[in-house]
């Protein structure tokens, strides 16, 4: 992210009431940083991501614009399996996924205009429930579905 006043630029475009058509790529990019950082300093899902990614996060960030940009605008700029790369995490159980939606949740609230944020909100519900069922489905086990 550029500037603190480019940021409060994206703050209000994001909050802008127009919308779902006032989603840009910007929007995208300031909601996966901020998102990131809290995930970051989480003490659930930190450990985790810092073992999956030790270094440099600009390539993890780059990725993650890129697959919000094809969820939400329809970009095509994902290029990606994720799951197959949240096979690879070690850590990673069924309840932390919860919590992801909570941080979510929390930082589409704090960023975007509600039209906008249960958008965002109603697609990350479904990628976590079928990242849950790739993951750890198991036929003969009971399962918990993830309410939207």
């Amino acid at each position: 992210m550029g500037n603190p006043a480019e940021a409060n630029n994206v703050v209000a475009l994001a909050k802008a009431p127009s919308g779902i058509g006032r989603l840009s790529e910007d929007t995208i990019r300031h909601l996966v940083d901020r998102f990131y950082v809290k995930v970051r300093a989480d003490p659930q899902l930190g450990p985790i991501f810092e073992r999956a990614i030790p270094g440099d996060w600009g390539p993890h960030l780059a990725t993650m614009h890129n697959f919000w940009s094809s969820v939400m605008l329809t970009s095509g700029r994902y290029k990606g399996n994720p799951v197959a790369v949240h096979l690879r995490l070690e850590g990673i159980e069924p309840q932390l996924f919860e919590r992801w939606l909570a941080l979510f949740d929390e930082t589409c609230r704090e960023l975007l205009d509600e039209d906008i944020a249960a958008a965002f909100r109603a697609k990350a519900a479904r990628i976590a429930e079928s990242l849950k069922l790739a993951l750890f489905y198991r036929p003969d086990q009971p399962w918990q579905r993830i309410a939207p």
